[in-house]
């Protein structure tokens, strides 16, 4: 067998491997609050977690990649293929083991974050410092700060909105009923918007910023109302009060986020598993490699994996450690996190889903008054964030010089 498809072997192993990390690290971004807050079991968050996460990989997931993640290093480096061979497999092993540290103790991190690091490590050998974009590394560092605030903001303001117009009225849930449609209504918009506004899928379908912009304000009125009228049927649990509505809203917001998910955090393992792929297939590789709908499937197969085997140790954290939460803090948790992704990635801010979703968590916590909050766990959640990049770049260095030797 040849060095390439030996490299090829290993790059299907550690894309899976990393695959699975995400799954165990990423999951509590969609499910920890709703596990929480008892919306459903851990045993359902992982099976709507897995299949959405899948879902999302193969049918909403882009079936392009760049070469390089977020274009902080300059694809020259890509040039030799046995250098770019070695180069995307060191990135790939090196991501996922700090993924996986960060697991096991049970700490959320960003997985795109980590494979940006090992890409910047890998670049580092190969090319230099000069190689590194570093106006776009500075983004990347911002983000630790953008997206957990913008996060925090919109949790604080949707639940103080809820206590001012449903928790802290006479009748909570009547009220909840009554608003339902606002906040079905408001999710929704998120979630359609999402999915069609300057994405793949919007792409295939079409449909421009205005045309998007329409669709998504007539589903979320038509959705809004039509959720509205099966929680007045169905949802009779009236002692616990706004809680039992938005008990049934919060799991649609958890399903958005893991589809949301598989989409967008499965390029994380299955882009340089791409780029390995294609050089082993072709040769050469450019800015961009086409992915086979089969690698997408692979990713969110092993996302799946990782969700079912350990997700429930970050959600944990995510769901218990921070804050306590409720349905109506669930929901804020949520909406929250699904708004500073759409936002910021349509901005072209950097952004991460795990940052937000912990900014999330923080809101709702502060909404509530500082000692609801657990700042101890919350500062070693920060220290990880901060190490994520280096120690993925550290560790892919070291990765490229052995892989280097043996091939």
């Amino acid at each position: 067998m040849t060095q390439p498809y030996i490299i090829l072997i290993l790059g299907y192993i550690f894309g899976f491997y990393m695959a699975w990390n995400i799954g165990a690290n990423d999951v509590a971004n969609s499910m920890a609050s709703s596990v929480a807050a008892k919306a459903i079991t851990i045993r359902q968050a992982i099976f709507l977690a897995g299949i959405l996460n899948i879902v999302g990989a193969v049918f909403i997931g882009s079936h392009v990649t760049n070469t390089i993640r977020k274009g902080i290093v300059s694809t020259e480096i890509m040039t030799d293929p046995h250098v770019a061979l070695i180069g995307a497999l060191s990135a790939l092993i090196a991501a996922a083991l700090w993924v996986s540290f960060a697991t096991w103790k049970s700490l959320p991190v960003s997985t795109t974050h980590s494979i940006v690091g090992a890409m910047i490590g890998f670049g580092i050998m190969a090319g230099g410092f000069a190689v590194i974009n570093w106006g776009k590394l500075l983004a990347v560092v911002l983000s630790w700060i953008i997206s957990p605030l913008f996060s925090i903001v919109i949790a604080f303001t949707i639940f103080k909105i809820i206590v001012r117009l449903i928790l802290s009225r006479k009748d909570a849930f009547i009220q909840a009923l009554k608003f339902s449609p606002l906040f079905v209504g408001m999710t929704f918009f998120v979630v359609v918007l999402s999915f069609l506004f300057k994405t793949p899928l919007g792409k295939r379908l079409a449909l421009g910023s205005q045309a998007a912009l329409t669709v998504a304000v007539l589903l979320s009125v038509i959705l809004g109302f039509a959720a509205s009228v099966a929680l007045k049927r169905y949802v009779k649990n009236r002692e616990l009060g706004a809680e039992a509505v938005f008990k049934r809203i919060q799991i649609g917001t958890a399903c958005y986020v893991a589809l949301a998910q598989g989409a967008n955090d499965v390029a994380n393992a299955i882009g340089p598993l791409a780029v390995i792929y294609f050089l082993v297939k072709t040769g050469s590789v450019g800015g961009k490699v086409p992915v086979p709908v089969f690698l997408l499937f692979f990713g969110g197969i092993g996302i799946a994996s990782g969700i079912a085997m350990a997700g429930h140790r970050v959600m944990e954290t995510m769901g218990k450690k921070i804050t306590t939460l409720s349905n109506t803090r669930g929901f804020s948790v949520e909406f929250a996190t699904a708004t500073t992704v759409l936002v910021a990635s349509k901005l072209g801010l950097p952004v991460s889903t795990t940052h937000a979703a912990v900014g999330g968590v923080l809101g709702v916590g502060l909404a509530r008054g500082m000692e609801a909050v657990n700042f101890g766990i919350v500062f070693k959640i920060m220290v990880y964030w901060v190490l994520t990049v280096p120690a993925a770049a550290l560790s892919s260095m070291i990765i490229f010089k052995i892989l280097q030797f043996i091939f």
